[in-house]
């Protein structure tokens, strides 16, 4: 078996692509638990197979254990709120920047030359001019979240120039799914969990974002580690589908069963600091390798509330 090590895989999305790589390779976490769950990954932790480091990359000593043996990275380990990154600019860097780079230099180090890293499909375009947005177009983040994604991509293609580390950068759309504890959809569910009959929507509704299930994320990670070409390729992952935010309050009353729930708006153009008002990426580079998702985004969203309700409970109660 290939040993892969998955950086941020008691998290939400770096789980569920654990539960796909441990049915045939070695893997290695390495998770602080400062966002993940050691629940999300407890399945795993008697198999002979699965090694969990508990430690973060931003220690050399902890990311030298991670590493031993390891033939392929899945970076996925991230400060991942975009309104953190604006009140907390340098604790964002050193996670997201410094982090990300003790961990490919200590890769490079180890002549370890394959790593498939968690980037930002939405946040390292910024309010783009041309939709929908490919890869090619030049970065331009409006968040302090957005341009650490952005520079540690820039650091994939020097490395992969000059020491030979081969890595697909994956800008993702926002991704939904069982686990996450993160985004608008998490928002409105805790929102009325606390008062059933009103909702605050930050923003004016009509910010309009794109999505991708998390199942099907993980899908196109596997798949683009196995089709890894020489340097470094970024690769835009979405369903190809976008919802309004306004979408996503009326499907998130209906189906948690409030339909007379008020939606109050705050009236701006962004609902906060650094908040993209459009996201739709151009995943015609990502289909073209052969991958369609599996889930189509409304279903997702309902598929994704219904797990918040089984898991925190239904709302009034």
């Amino acid at each position: 078996m290939e040993r892969v090590l998955v950086t941020g895989g008691a998290g939400f999305i770096g789980s569920h692509l654990v539960d796909a790589l441990v049915e045939d390779h070695e893997v290695v976490v390495l998770d602080d638990l400062s966002g993940g769950r050691i629940e999300n990954i407890e399945a795993h932790m008697t198999r002979s197979n699965f090694t969990f480091v508990q430690g973060s990359i931003t220690s050399e000593e902890d990311i030298a254990k991670a590493l031993d043996g390891v033939s392929t990275v899945f970076h996925f380990a991230a400060q991942p709120d975009v309104r953190l990154s604006v009140m907390k600019p340098l604790w964002d860097f050193t996670i997201n920047v410094h982090g990300s780079m003790l961990l490919l230099d200590n890769m490079r180090r180890r002549d370890i030359r394959r790593m498939v890293f968690a980037s930002s499909g939405g946040t390292v375009y910024g309010d783009a001019d041309v939709f929908p947005t490919p890869e090619s177009i030049p970065f331009r983040p409006i968040s302090n979240y957005g341009a650490a994604k952005g520079a540690f991509e820039m650091y994939l293609s020097s490395y992969a120039e000059l020491y030979g580390i081969n890595s697909v950068s994956m800008r993702f759309a926002n991704i939904i799914g069982p686990r996450s504890t993160h985004g608008v959809i998490y928002d409105f569910y805790m929102k009325l969990k606390r008062d059933p009959t009103r909702l605050e929507v930050l923003g004016d509704g009509s910010q309009e974002k794109a999505y991708v299930y998390v199942s099907d994320a993980v899908d196109a990670a596997v798949m683009l580690a196995e089709k890894m070409w020489p340097g470094y390729q970024p690769v835009n992952v979405g369903s190809g589908q976008r919802l309004k935010v306004s979408q996503i309050a009326e499907i998130v009353r209906s189906e948690l069963g409030v339909p007379d729930a008020r939606i109050e708006y705050t009236g701006t153009r962004r609902g906060w600091a650094g908040d993209v008002i459009v996201t739709d990426i151009d995943v015609s580079r990502l289909r073209s390798f052969g991958w369609f998702p599996k889930v189509d985004i409304e279903d997702g969203v309902r598929l994704y509330i219904r797990w918040l309700v089984e898991t925190f409970g239904p709302v009034g109660v």
